[in-house]
């Protein structure tokens, strides 16, 4: 059986400026391969050891996108939560993610834009409290905070 968690999105009503989330993740060889098929960015600072030591990084990179893509995680996850949609990002990578790195995506509500729109400053850093990239995203949040059942690991 699935373990499951109860997670509550939160509308345009219930955030404030100010409010923060976070997610954390370690970017594994499993990540990083598994984004090159889903993209089709195969580019060998990403999965060719022998070519990655010998560029300006010295081993192995993760995608910039992948590591952005944990902004997702905080925003679908913890603020706004379930049933925001994802509608801009701007964004600049500031360092490279090395293979193995645990990754910190946060999320805060910088400005409610309009009663469906809200502008959130996004940032990932890396495990030495550098930032690695950093920027802002437009999300819609949910329409109410109905508690879904959401499984904690994959599938049973």
């Amino acid at each position: 059986m699935t373990p499951i968690e109860r997670v509550p999105g939160r509308t345009r009503a219930t955030l404030s400026i100010g409010d923060h989330g976070e997610f954390t993740k370690t970017i594994t060889e499993a990540d990083v391969f598994a984004f090159a098929g889903a993209s089709g960015d195969y580019n060998p600072l990403h999965i060719d050891e022998e070519y990655a030591r010998h560029s300006v990084f010295g081993r192995r990179i993760a995608h910039g996108i992948l590591t952005a893509g944990i902004i997702s995680s905080v925003l679908a996850g913890d603020i706004p939560g379930i049933g925001t949609v994802f509608v801009e990002l701007h964004i600049r990578f500031l360092k490279p993610v090395f293979i193995g790195t645990k990754v910190t995506a946060t999320a805060t509500c910088m400005e409610i834009i309009n009663p469906k729109r809200v502008r959130m400053l996004v940032a990932c850093v890396n495990e030495q409290g550098e930032d690695v990239a950093i920027g802002n995203a437009i999300v819609v949040p949910p329409i109410d905070t109905k508690l879904l059942d959401l499984p904690t690991s994959g599938p049973a």
